[in-house]
């Protein structure tokens, strides 16, 4: 169930980086596993002073494919389709080698470790992300990390080519990104991730990203707090944060409200800012289909900055 089972990308990447550990115990298991999803949506915006526009049909779909060979190592390709000009594309390819239940290190091409919400739509609370990932958030990556976990503490260490190309291939200057999690207690987890980039302009990126989150029963709390700073010739600053609730009423039905809000400043002048408010609820409708509806209402402010109010309806299949 998407509301109360969700995985962030580190969680995600944990269990698989693991899973070749946990695969020599059961020798009856399948080596081979496929996965994944088919993300359907009605979208509607209104913004102020503008039209309104309308929008629906296939957003993404994606295979995942995973291979254990059985020997601590193992290999991971995701394909998807996303109905816009990327059309079919290589999102993931890496592989994983775990020396111990503890340690672990992949190579290739993966998602970013960063960022309370996750990439896909199967791993959020609701249909859209806040809209400041780009700011905060590494993205998919090519390159080497390295994994310590243990039931209280990880960290990981990743150098990649670029922290937001996945298609970077000039490795003279690799980015490094850092992750330390604390995990106290089973509902509680703690991440902390510091990510520094030299791009191949000269400008130095540097970006901070904190989350922490509270899962007891039906209830799930996160708040995320970010800040990143690029060296560019306009000198650009950003911080941004998010707060929210998602409580599951049964089995079934369950509702979700975030507050977010981000500030961009250029040359010391705010050149975007941004606040947020999403209601979502969601429903079950099996275990292979999730409707998600929302209505969101966007303050915006800045050089492009309008204000807007969307709905959507999203049918999330899952396999």
């Amino acid at each position: 169930m998407k509301l109360l089972t969700k995985l962030t990308p580190v969680a995600t990447t944990l269990l698989l980086s693991l899973g070749a550990i946990s695969a020599q115990a059961e020798e009856t298991k399948d080596p081979l596993s496929i996965s994944g999803f088919i993300d359907m949506s009605y979208y509607s915006v209104d913004v102020d002073g503008g039209e309104s526009t309308h929008s629906s049909g296939l957003d993404q779909a994606e295979i995942d494919i995973a291979y254990d060979f059985g020997n601590k190592l193992s290999v991971n390709v995701d394909i998807e389709y996303q109905n816009n000009d990327e059309g079919v594309d290589l999102e993931q390819a890496y592989m994983t080698y775990a020396y111990s239940n503890n340690i672990s290190v992949k190579a290739g091409r993966f998602l970013s470790y960063s960022g309370f919400e996750a990439e896909e739509p199967t791993g959020l609370y609701q249909y859209s992300g806040t809209g400041y990932a780009k700011y905060f958030y590494g993205y998919y990556q090519q390159g080497v990390s390295g994994m310590y976990s243990s039931d209280k503490f990880a960290v990981a260490v990743s150098v990649v080519n670029a922290l937001a190309d996945p298609q970077a291939s000039d490795s003279d200057s690799p980015a490094i990104e850092t992750m330390f999690a604390f995990m106290p207690t089973e509902e509680i987890t703690l991440k902390a991730f510091y990510s520094m980039d030299e791009t191949a302009t000269g400008q130095d990126i540097d970006i901070l990203n904190t989350w922490a989150s509270y899962a007891k029963g039906p209830l799930t709390v996160g708040v995320e707090y970010s800040i990143s700073d690029n060296s560019a010739g306009d000198d650009t600053e950003a911080s941004g944060y998010l707060a929210m609730v998602n409580y599951a009423f049964t089995d079934k039905l369950g509702l979700t409200l975030r507050y977010n809000t981000w500030e961009v400043e250029t040359l010391n002048v705010t050149s975007e800012e941004s606040s947020g408010i999403t209601i979502s609820p969601s429903y079950v409708v099996n275990d292979n289909l999730l409707m998600v509806f929302e209505y969101r209402m966007d303050d915006n402010e800045g050089t492009a900055g309008t204000d807007a109010n969307s709905i959507a309806v999203e049918a999330l299949i899952t396999f």
